[in-house]
């Protein structure tokens, strides 16, 4: 997590807080346009979608103030696709949000934009990666993506903002590539997040960890993240959230979904879907939870979103960083 100042932290804290109680989201996605400059095999979107109904910076701020979370995630699609992204970012911040996280390919993105979308609010930058090398594009159908992030990830990390983390979907074919991409994010001088692929959002298994040896690998490489995560590396998933993402391969479910009650996702519409993998439209979030949330027995991902907020308001805060809990708390 990049640093946050002390009112950010207790805003970040105590706004938590109230959102478990009231039964707010804790992190809203606003998905700003299905359109995408890559055609990544786990994924359903790709290509560039015409005539797409977006509504406005000024809309998402309206928006935020009636969600009223405390995290934003800023993705798509592609992000940086919008012209007026960083207009959009500010418009979110300024309604209140403490801390914002863009989503990106890193196709589009370069110092130039980077320095302006921390301008104008964005307190992380979510970068994918899905191999150490140029399997990477392969995967992404992206030429010479890599090689673009290669160059342009180190010269930004060189900033000193601490404020880019890879993110990375653990799939049956880069299971074992979890590690080198661990040592890749600190040759880079960024850090890393973990999450696990479902094939909620093509229907496509052949990237599930389904069989013994596939398991045993991730088991062995669970393990060996935990003893890097103790070393204060560039590892960001919180322990539990990584023992946890076991469990769900282990078992291919995670029950207990919180979607339209802990988080929820804005459409480039401005409609409201429970989640990226479940897009029946509503139009606030009570109606979410009365139609949706109350009889929804989903347990088949475990992905990013869904990890940090359904933790406990407890594993939040012993999950949050050091400095944040001594400065609330202290």
């Amino acid at each position: 997590m990049a640093h946050l100042s002390l009112l950010q932290g207790t805003k970040l804290v105590t706004g938590g807080m109230c959102n478990y109680i009231t039964k707010r989201p804790i992190v809203v996605s606003y998905e700003v346009t299905l359109s995408c400059n890559c055609n990544c095999r786990h994924c359903d979107l790709g290509g560039v979608i015409e005539d797409e109904k977006q509504i406005k910076p000024e809309e998402y701020g309206n928006l935020t103030q009636r969600l009223k979370p405390v995290a934003a995630q800023i993705s798509g699609g592609e992000p940086l696709l919008r012209k007026d992204i960083a207009a959009i970012v500010k418009a979110v911040k300024q309604a209140g949000v403490p801390y914002v996280i863009l989503v990106t390919n890193g196709v589009l993105l370069n110092e130039s934009n980077y320095l302006q979308l921390r301008e104008a609010g964005v307190n992380q930058f979510s970068v994918s990666l899905d191999f150490p090398d140029e399997r990477h594009d392969e995967f992404r159908r992206r030429p010479g993506l890599y090689k673009r992030l290669e160059q342009n990830l180190p010269q930004l990390a060189k900033l000193g903002f601490r404020d880019i983390i890879l993110n990375t979907a653990i799939t049956k074919v880069n299971v074992r590539e979890i590690l080198p991409l661990a040592k890749k994010a600190a040759e880079w001088g960024v850090d890393i997040s973990y999450s696990a692929y479902t094939a909620l959002r093509t229907g496509n298994k052949d990237y599930c960890l389904n069989n013994g040896e596939d398991l045993e690998i991730l088991r062995q490489t669970i393990s060996e993240l935990l003893i890097l995560k103790r070393r204060n590396t560039h590892l960001v998933n919180p322990e539990l959230t990584l023992r946890d993402t076991l469990k769900f391969f282990e078992q291919g479910y995670m029950p207990n979904c919180k979607a339209g009650i802990r988080f929820l996702v804005v459409m480039p519409d401005g409609s409201l879907v429970p989640c990226s993998l479940h897009r029946s439209k509503y139009t606030t979030q009570k109606e979410m939870i009365e139609k949706f949330s109350r009889t929804n027995c989903c347990s088949s991902c475990y992905v990013a979103i869904r990890s940090y907020s359904e933790m406990s308001f407890l594993n939040h805060t012993k999950n949050l960083p050091g400095y944040i809990r001594q400065m609330v708390f202290h």
